[in-house]
């Protein structure tokens, strides 16, 4: 097996990322290999980047409230591209009021702030299976 292969985005217009640096970060630490895309991903740059590196998590750091917008679009492209096996995670200002809606479309995990790293890092561990390297 390879190592869990992990792209962190930080998609729309919000400029802040020192959270996902962080995240980015403390997954590298924990051993998984991280592909940080940089600020102002669109949907389709998240996608192909995850497609390019063949990841097997895809995690989205949005603090801009426009997660409602954002993540219905990347799980479309998702399987549009045939990557439903890529696990997808959202870490920032999500409202309780939307977080069955981002899981009901298939997002994993939803991290708010303040969120133990290890917390994280574990819950990775223990729903994602790197694919086998493909020789």
């Amino acid at each position: 097996m390879r190592t869990i292969r992990v792209v962190i985005a930080k998609p729309g217009l919000d400029g802040h990322d020192r959270g996902a640096k962080v995240i980015a970060r403390a997954l590298r630490d924990a051993g998984m290999e991280v592909i940080y895309t940089g600020l102002r991903q669109t949907p389709e740059m998240i996608v192909a980047a995850a497609l390019q590196e063949d990841a097997d998590v895809i995690g989205l750091s949005i603090l801009s409230g426009a997660h409602m917008h954002i993540c219905p679009r990347v799980m479309a492209l998702l399987k549009e591209k045939g990557l439903e096996h890529v696990t997808v995670v959202v870490g920032g200002i999500i409202p309780d009021v939307d977080q069955d809606k981002l899981r009901a479309m298939g997002i994993t995990g939803i991290f708010l702030p303040g969120t133990p790293m290890q917390s994280i890092v574990d819950f990775i561990n223990q729903h994602v299976v790197p694919r086998a390297e493909v020789v």
